[in-house]
């Protein structure tokens, strides 16, 4: 349990040093969930655009932590051979995965507790609210886009690993249902959006925080799928070195 918790504080010290990192999981979420609440240019459907936005703001924090944040960081890890020293040493590979995951955790942890209050002072208004349903949500998003972002750090170098993260990134927060209603897509992209982890769980977060999924059924077994599917991936083709 020691070296677990000595890990984790270098994890989430290796973080707080990364300013890109913290723009992306922290900053981005933040001027998104506030500029567009304020300057009504999205098509929401919503009398306020903040109760559009939340939800989908608060599943674009997941994905940026858990798969942009965590992929780019073990990706360079892997490619400086960091990784390969620190499976050998006396820490293990298990409390090494284990601390990434919990360092993963606590950043989503401090995300909630900034952008939650920001749009309540925004006028979020929800007509419901089911924490627990949105925390398995969160979960489940957690470990799909962590396996995505692991898949994508054991197989390229850091570099193209970085590039194909943000571009990755930037795909499935336009399509995703975040910002964006499905609505509003063309039909055959729209069937596309459903399927994609972030459309799931932009779409499960927005029927348990407010009430309004579009699929909400539909997207948690996608959301599932893909929380099964992406992790075992990312194990079975993760090279160490």
């Amino acid at each position: 349990m020691k070296r677990f918790l000595t890990q984790l504080r270098t994890e989430l010290q290796l973080v707080s040093r990364n300013g890109e990192q913290l723009l992306l999981t922290l900053g981005i979420p933040v001027l998104l969930l506030v500029f567009f609440s304020l300057v009504d240019v999205l098509p929401t459907g919503t009398k306020d655009p903040v109760d559009f936005l939340a939800p989908g703001v608060l599943a674009l924090a997941v994905m940026s932590t858990s798969m942009v944040s965590l992929g780019i960081g073990t990706g360079f890890e892997r490619t400086y051979h960091v990784l390969k020293r620190l499976g050998t040493t006396p820490l293990g590979r298990g409390p090494l995965i284990a601390a990434k995951i919990a360092s993963v955790a606590v950043v989503e942890l401090v995300q909630f507790a900034v952008l939650v209050p920001v749009a309540y002072l925004l006028g979020w208004s929800p007509a419901t609210l089911n924490w627990p349903a949105a925390i398995g949500a969160v979960l489940l998003g957690t470990m799909a886009f962590a396996g995505v972002g692991l898949t994508f750090a054991g197989r390229l170098r850091g570099e193209l690993n970085l590039a194909a993260l943000n571009g990755l990134y930037l795909v499935l927060l336009l399509l995703g249902g975040m910002v964006i209603p499905f609505a509003k897509l063309p039909g055959a992209i729209r069937t596309v959006a459903h399927g994609l982890p972030s459309g799931a769980l932009a779409d499960v977060l927005r029927e348990t925080l407010g009430g309004g999924g579009t699929h909400p059924g539909a997207s948690w077994i996608v959301l599932a799928i893909w929380a099964v599917v992406t992790p075992a991936l990312a194990a079975a083709l993760f090279r160490w070195d």
